[in-house]
Formats: C-alpha cells, structure tokens, sequence
C-alpha cells in the first residue's frame, strides 16, 4: 500500500477525538501517518473556561499538553502553526512555517464568538471563546473591582460593580453561576459589601436556556434569582459602550464589564479555503463529513466548523457531543478507504445537556427522561467531563481534573462544599506520622525478638518468636491445636488459683499470647470480627496450602511491616504505605484477629494521607523528583512549539 498521509487541522474535541481514534486503528500501520496541527501547543477544555475566567481553578487546569495526550503514539506528529490556506489541487495544507502534503485531510478549527454586527461588541465587550478570553476576563474583573473599591463617586462605583453577561445559553449561565461564587472573595479581598456587586443577564428572547425542558430552565432560574441575579428577557443589546450598554428598547444599563456569549459561527480563519459556507461561516459537509464538492479530495469538516443537516434546516449542534461525533464519523470514513469494509453516516446521539450554575449547583436533563438539580446534576457533570478523559485515553490529566476540581479549590468552591480542599499545613500531622510508624514498628519487632532479651540480638530469632504479637496468619493454624492450647491455658490459670496470684497472671497471659492478644487488666478486647467469613479462609487457604508456606509469609510480612513503620517514620512514600496499612488492617479484621481497641490504625492511615510526608519528611524531596523523572519518561519535555527540528 501506499503511503497514506493524515492531515488534522485544529486539536479541539473533534480534531482530538478524530486523531486518537486514528492512532489506535493504524497503530500497526507504517504506511499511514498522522499530522495534527494546531496554532498552541495545547488542547484547551473549552466547557470549562468559566471556571478560569472566575478565578474558580487555575489556568493550567484546562490546558492539555498535546505531547502528554499523544505520548507514545509513534504514528501521530504535532505541528505548533496556523493554517494560511489549502491548495485543494495539489493537496497541500499551507502555513505560516511550512506545507504537509496530504491523502486525507480533517478540518477541525472549530468556532468563534458571533456578535451579529452588533456596534461596540469587539471594542468595548469581552467574549469568553478561548483560554486567552478567559485570562483576559479574570484580568479585568480583578483589576476593575479593585478599583471601584476606591472610587468615591457612587454612581461611577455602582456602575464598574455591575457585571452583565449577555446571552443565556450554557457559556453564558455558566459564567454568571462562577461570578455568583466569586463575588464574595472579590468582596473580601477589597473591603466591599458583596451586595454592592451586581450581577445581569441580559438575553434577547423571551426564555433562557432553551436547549433544555422548561422545567428544568425554570429550576436554574429560580436558583439565580435566589442569588439575586438580575435576569433581563427580550432584552436584545443593540449597542456597547465603555460605561453602558444599550437595550432595543432604548433603556440603558451603565456596566463597565459586558461578557458577550449570544452566539457562534465557524471560524474567519477557514473562510478562504474557497470551501462552501452555510450560514454563520460554516463549512457545508454530507453525512461522511466530507465537504461537500470536493468528496474526491478526501476533505472533511468536523466540529463547530462542519454543517450538515441530519434533520431539514437543523444542523449539527455545536456543542462537544456533536464535535467528537463528527470526528469519530470522519475518522471511521477515512479508515476505510484505508482499510477497506463500509463507514457509517453521521447519526447525532445526544444523551443530554447539563449545565452548572457555579460550583455547587446545576441542573441536567439526560436521554429525555431523568431530570438533575443541585448536587446530582453537578456530579453527573463531573463523570461526563471524566468519561472524556477516559475516552481520548489520558489518565494523567483525569488525575489532574479531579485534583484542581475537588482538592485544589479554594474558598469551598467545589461540590463538596469544600470539605475535601481545605488546604492545611502538614507540619501539624508530622508527630501523628512518627508515632504510628513507631507503632508499627515495635508491634513488628516484638516477633523478632520472642522470649529473647530486646538489647541482645542472639536471643532473637527462635522458632517462638514469629508468633509473638499479632499473628498475621491465624488460619493456617490447626483450630483444634488452638483450642486445645488455649484450654490448656485456662486449666493453667485455675491450677495456680490457689498459688500466687502473680503465678495466675503469668498463666492468662500465656493463653492470650497463643492468640496474639497481650493485655494485663481491665475488660477482655473484643475481636472486630469473631470468626472469619468462608469465603475469605478459603482465598487464604489456596494462597498458603500448608504450613511451610504459611511460615514463609509470617517471616515474610514481619520484614515488610519493618519497611513500611520505617518509611512512615522518615516520611517515604507516606500516601502509599499508609493506605497499605488499612488493606493490612483490613486483612487481621477479616482473619478474626484484630480488636476493636486497636481500629485506631485505619483512621490514622486515612489522616496521614493527607501528604503528611511532605513536611519534614523525604516525600518532599522525592515525590517533586519522581514527578519530574517520570513525566519526562512517559512524556517527554513540553514544547512550545511542536514540530520544530
């Protein structure tokens, strides 16, 4: 075969979604290669810019190194260029710093903000369509509060305290839900009443969020006027100016801060590729995604970019469904005309729409039929944007999702209402750290050393030492044997009643040590599990048949809880070897020996989870170090510029 090359311009969800599933399919193909070129070096989650925009993550938290999603796949080369033009005759893709000849190519560049003509939008509002939108909002918010905390003119200081966001679709309520949670730390920060911040929504028709059912619109519009959000219908925005913006109906709204989400159209960068347009700058494709009048030239469009009418005057949505679907449609097509066998047309499946208002709170209607508020609603959000992660293969960055969106969060902007961001200082758990490793570590040692002498290591070793202490593999003992020495035990203690009671004492204690049980007075401890499950004998007893086995793992685990009371103590690998310990502890629960007076272990183990390792601990230095090592193993080093010699 030939060699075939893959041309993917723009790593938005389409562009991504296309070019992974590619990756995969000619996994074991040389013949075909694969260029995806984008103008940043990053793919930006772009459902999720209003959380930058508001100061609810960090920027970072929606910025995907497109090294780290394609790490590995040999078949996929990343171009950092912008696209001039597209020479459909010589099928060349032309740009800035160079040309990629291609056999198939995928148009993916995605949308941009449609203010519909309307004067003063582009000089004097601000869009939220890109991470450098979002940044840019966060600046001038931050910048503009600080400064009306300073302005004696009340009129003046109203007006800059006014934030309106037009447009009440997903991006704009979901902008005005962030603001809702932001303004109490912008309050703060510059000693201001949070009432003196006013919040807008201003929106042309006569409903908000008509992409869902009115009940559900209903639910998120009761809960913004709840939070004394001025929402403002059949209002269309006919003008903006610096200090104002101006209504249809000849009203004003004096605001120094318009945020302009009413719409989209495709992208001006495409409208020279001599393609055919629809309306709002799209590019017209058939049910393969192939642009329409050139199906000979392997040209696809996919994402916001593509239109293409499933239903009649009903084009393909532009929302994130809709971009991976024609992704997926125009990477199915193109593998097999490679490959050979048929390709399925295009079939929009829309599972749902969910939508938050702020971190807490949200509303999702899914397959038509369940219906989300409130918490629920926002946890489905977090396991769609999760099955993303898992779809395009990055666990690395569902690791960092979860961690900026539950764990890096401040002032309890999370769905969990904060309880798992609080950002203490771990100097305070460090003495709770040495002391369970010390724990630990004499609970382990007192089966080295037996009947011997602690300061004397000849007498450590004998063959009744392994079974000082806790027994870690009671089930490997012979029940009757047991019982029998217990009973002997007992008929010990009752013989020297009528002796010493010292004499008495020494006999219970050598019948409790049979069981690895050593306590002097008070009330008998009582097992958190009296007799273990079958199911759980039987896994023991296949993993350990006989008792040669048995004494290998006893020695064996003594060693490793030495190595684990030992890392605790000096802070190694805290987070590993604590949750070590409750798989342990949970192991004596199920064997029948292990007390309720000691289910202490398994709290602690979850307490010092918190990172206690990082201070004063060797996890401060090797954790950032292994980080760095492997990252750059699996990885590779971060470019700003992909496809650079």
């Amino acid at each position: 075969m030939a060699k075939q090359n893959i041309v993917v311009v723009g790593a938005g969800y389409a562009g991504v979604s296309a070019t992974k599933f590619m990756a995969k399919k000619f996994k074991k193909n040389d013949d075909v290669s694969i260029t995806l070129i984008d103008r940043h070096s990053y793919h930006t989650m772009m459902t999720e810019l209003h959380e930058v925009a508001a100061a609810r993550v960090e920027p970072n938290a929606i910025q995907y190194d497109l090294q780290r999603l394609f790490c590995r796949k040999k078949n996929v080369q990343l171009v950092t260029d912008t696209v001039t033009n597209i020479d459909k005759d010589t099928k060349t893709v032309q740009t800035k710093n160079g040309q990629y000849p291609f056999d198939h190519l995928i148009i993916g560049m995605g949308g941009e903000p449609n203010d519909f003509g309307t004067p003063g939008v582009k000089e004097n509002g601000f869009t939220l369509w890109s991470f450098e939108d979002a940044l840019r909002i966060r600046e001038h918010i931050e910048k503009t509060v600080a400064k009306a905390a300073l302005e004696p003119d009340a009129k003046l200081r109203k007006a800059m305290l006014t934030f309106v966001v037009c447009g009440s679709g997903f991006t704009g309520i979901e902008m005005i839900g962030e603001l809702v949670d932001w303004k109490e730390r912008l309050a703060k920060d510059n000693k201001l009443d949070p009432s003196e911040i006013n919040l807008k929504v201003v929106e042309a028709l006569p409903t908000i969020l008509n992409m869902l059912k009115r009940s559900d619109a209903a639910k998120a519009e009761r809960y913004m006027k709840k939070k004394n959000v001025d929402i403002m219908i059949n209002s269309p925005i006919v003008e903006v100016s610096p200090d104002h913006i101006k209504l249809k109906d000849g009203s004003t709204v004096a605001t120094h801060t318009l945020i302009w989400t009413a719409g989209v159209k495709g992208t001006s960068d495409a409208a020279d590729f001599g393609l055919e347009t629809a309306r709002g700058n799209r590019l017209v494709a058939n049910e393969y995604m192939q642009a329409k009048g050139y199906e000979d030239k392997n040209i696809y469009i996919v994402g916001d970019l593509v239109y293409y009418e499933e239903f009649s005057n009903t084009p393909t949505p532009q929302i994130v469904q809709a971009a991976e679907q024609t992704g997926h449609t125009a990477a199915t097509h193109i593998i097999s005309s490679i490959n050979g066998g048929q390709s399925p047309k295009f079939k929009g499946n829309y599972q749902g729409f969910m939508v938050s208002v702020g971190a807490k709170w949200g509303v999702a209607n899914l397959f038509d039929k369940i219906h989300l508020s409130g918490f629920l609603a926002m946890i489905m959000k977090h396991i769609v944007n999760l099955k993303y992660f898992f779809d395009i293969r990055t666990g690395y960055y569902m690791f960092q999702y979860i961690m900026h969106e539950f764990f890096r969060v401040k002032d309890d902007r999370n769905v969990a209402r904060g309880h798992t961001s609080r950002n203490s200082n771990v100097l305070w758990s460090v003495p709770l750290r040495v002391f369970y490793g010390l724990v630990w570590f004499l609970e382990a040692f007192k089966k080295i050393v037996g009947d011997g002498k602690w300061f004397t290591p000849s007498t450590w070793f004998g063959e009744e030492s392994w079974f000082k202490g806790d027994s870690v593999f009671p089930w490997t003992w012979d029940y009757q044997s047991i019982t029998d020495a217990a009973s002997g035990a007992s008929e010990a203690a009752d013989a020297a009643s009528g002796a010493s009671d010292a004499g008495a004492d020494a006999a219970v204690e050598a019948g409790n040590t049979i069981f690895g049980l050593s306590y002097a007075y008070g009330e008998e401890p009582m097992a958190v599990i009296e007799n273990s499950p079958d199911w759980f004998m039987n896994i023991m007893k296949t993993i350990m048949p006989n008792m040669e086995v048995a004494m290998f793992f006893q020695k064996m685990m003594v060693f490793v809880e030495i190595g684990i009371a030992l890392c605790l103590m000096a802070g190694l690998f805290t987070w590993l070897f604590s949750g070590a310990t409750i798989i342990l502890v949970a192991t004596f629960c199920l064997s029948g020996m292990f007390y309720w007076v000691n289910i202490w272990f398994i709290p602690v183990a979850f307490a010092l989870m918190n990172g206690s390792g990082r201070a004063l601990g060797l996890d401060h230095w090797v954790i950032p170090w292994l980080q760095r090592t492997l990252g750059k193993w699996r990885y590779g080093t971060p470019k700003s510029l992909y496809g650079q010699k």
